[in-house]
């Protein structure tokens, strides 16, 4: 029988999330495979690494293209997002844990793209009036995905059950994220488009 690529990735993160030192032997056994088999798939420990930061990449673009981030009012827009992203909140655990990822050309471009959506969101929502001004929207960008990342760690550890997950981080979220009307105005002015650094895997602040 064939192995799926995905299959074994999968199976690869739920280990190297937790023991990023992790032997490939132990990945094999995870994902039911032999360390002959995994080795025909990805020569080398950080061949597998690197694939399973791409995969985790390609699923965290494909659900901010699911929620549609661009589009309507962007708390709805944010609660779509966490509806596709926390099936996946394991593979952004691995993301947020695993830096050496970012000291490759190709996985620091990918990273930038996405992260670089979901602050558009966020600084979309302030100029919405939706969510607080006197956070800035590299911070919220940051703190949303280390806050699924925190749902993936949870469920793997039984702390959180799979069906709560979604509105566990939605209202934990949000309720420290949306805008209350009593709130004082910043200052600082918020910009009218999105920014990005490239120094680093995320954002710098927006806000002076």
């Amino acid at each position: 029988m064939a192995t799926d690529r995905d299959t074994v990735l999968e199976a690869a993160v739920g280990v190297l999330s937790r023991r990023p030192t992790a032997h490939l032997d132990e990945i094999a056994r995870a994902a039911g495979i032999s360390r002959a088999t995994l080795h025909r798939l990805f020569p080398g420990r950080e061949a597998l690494i690197r694939e399973v930061g791409r995969l985790g990449l390609e699923r965290f673009a494909a659900a901010l293209d699911t929620a549609a981030t661009e589009e309507g009012d962007a708390e709805a827009a944010l609660r779509r997002l966490v509806d596709a992203s926390v099936p996946d909140a394991m593979l952004c655990a691995f993301l947020a844990g695993e830096n050496q990822l970012y000291d490759h050309d190709d996985i620091n471009d990918l990273w930038e793209v996405q992260i670089a959506r979901l602050h558009a969101l966020f600084l979309r929502g302030q100029q919405q009036g939706v969510f607080r001004i006197e956070l800035s929207a590299a911070w919220l960008s940051e703190a949303f995905f280390d806050l699924v990342a925190g749902i993936g760690w949870a469920v793997q550890d039984g702390r959180l059950a799979p069906r709560e997950a979604a509105f566990s981080l939605a209202e934990l979220f949000l309720g420290g994220a949306l805008r209350r009307p009593d709130t004082p105005a910043p200052t600082a002015h918020i910009p009218v488009g999105p920014t990005h650094s490239t120094s680093d895997r995320k954002p710098e602040t927006d806000i002076p």
